[in-house]
């Protein structure tokens, strides 16, 4: 952070990293923050969600500026960045996943865009990959039940017509210019901290996937207009902190069905949620079968992955449930503490807080 930086002044951003077992992506992050971002005043807040690979260590060493908030148990994004908040003292939030880099003063522009359209509420950037090919997982659109079937079915996966078949993709857009959208995805979101109040920042239920989607449909209903801007560029690698695909297919389920449940009628729940356990049955016998009849052992893994999601659908089949989280967090506890004292918040985990003066 520039040694500029008047620490008495409120800043324009601050800047909320949530960390889990990605230690070497959390430093470059960091270090790309810090070295692209000149025009705004800023503030560092990383929450380390009980990382095992010396990850606030690590942080706590090469970035003594930055606030360190540290977890005995992994709290999950939106609960971790909810308590980030709590601390944040600008006038604006930036979520920013730590498996990112900013590349061309991304945050200065993604800053001045907001600054540009202040009625806009929450504003996102360009997403590429570590190639410079476009990462469309910048932003979404809303989950249909359309869109939901031809998940399931595997229709999205038809490119010629991509915009009927994956609406949630906004087709063939490449991100290359202004549009308003559904959904910015919380690597790369920046919103206005009266409006994060508004909406009492993420809905904890949201163990982690869906929690922006909830957020923005929320906004919306208040005026927000989420919109993305090909100015503010990063690169966003994905899946660092989530390796095994089982794993995060199970975690994203639970967060769709949760999301689903939330916001849609009686009768959309119950043919969603059909929709939405037929989806690893019919990836099990596609892939099951082309593993038998070619031979081939990656339609074999493919298949076994997808028997592994199937098998534990407890765990995602009604949403977020308690069997989803504690399996997701591996050790639950109830109690939030920090230096100044000890409360409850709920799903809640151990937490120590240090703020290092650079």
């Amino acid at each position: 952070m520039r040694d500029a930086i008047d620490r008495a002044a409120a800043p324009d951003i601050s800047i909320v990293i949530v960390s889990y077992n990605t230690r070497i992506m959390t430093l470059e992050c960091i270090r790309s923050v810090l070295a692209q971002t000149t025009a705004v005043l800023y503030e560092v807040i990383v929450i380390d969600n009980a990382s095992t690979d010396g990850s606030p260590e690590a942080i706590r060493a090469n970035f003594p500026q930055v606030e360190l908030i540290t977890s005995q148990e992994n709290l999950g994004f939106a609960c971790a960045n909810n308590i980030a908040a709590m601390r944040a003292r600008g006038r604006r939030f930036l979520l920013l996943n730590p498996d990112t880099l900013i590349l061309n003063h991304a945050i200065d522009r993604l800053h001045e865009f907001a600054d540009e359209n202040p009625r806009l509420g929450i504003w996102g950037g360009r997403t590429v990959l570590s190639d410079g090919r476009l990462n469309p997982g910048s932003c979404w659109g809303d989950a249909t039940l359309w869109s939901i079937f031809c998940w399931a079915t595997g229709l999205i996966y038809l490119k010629r017509s991509s915009a009927v078949f994956n609406p949630e993709g906004y087709g063939s857009w490449k991100r290359d210019s202004i549009r308003a959208v559904d959904i910015v995805t919380g690597c790369f979101l920046l919103i206005d901290r009266e409006l994060w109040e508004q909406l009492d920042g993420f809905d904890p239920e949201f163990f982690m996937y869906g929690e922006e989607a909830d957020l923005c449909r929320r906004a919306r209903k208040l005026g927000a207009c989420p919109t993305i801007t090909p100015a503010a560029t990063i690169i966003h690698y994905g899946q660092s902190s989530e390796p095994d695909h089982a794993e995060q297919r199970i975690k994203v389920l639970a967060g769709r069905i949760t999301l689903l449940r939330h916001h849609h009628s009686a009768a959309t729940i119950v043919a969603g949620r059909t929709l939405y356990m037929m989806l690893p049955l019919l990836r099990l016998l596609a892939y099951g079968t082309a593993g038998l009849v070619s031979g081939r052992n990656d339609f074999r893994e493919k298949a076994q992955g997808w028997r592994y999601v199937w098998q534990h659908r407890q765990r995602w089949v009604n949403g977020w449930s308690n069997i989803g989280v504690r399996s997701a967090r591996g050790n639950p506890r109830n109690t939030v503490s920090n230096e100044t004292g000890a409360a409850k918040h709920p799903p809640g985990g151990a937490l120590s807080r240090s703020r290092h003066q650079g």
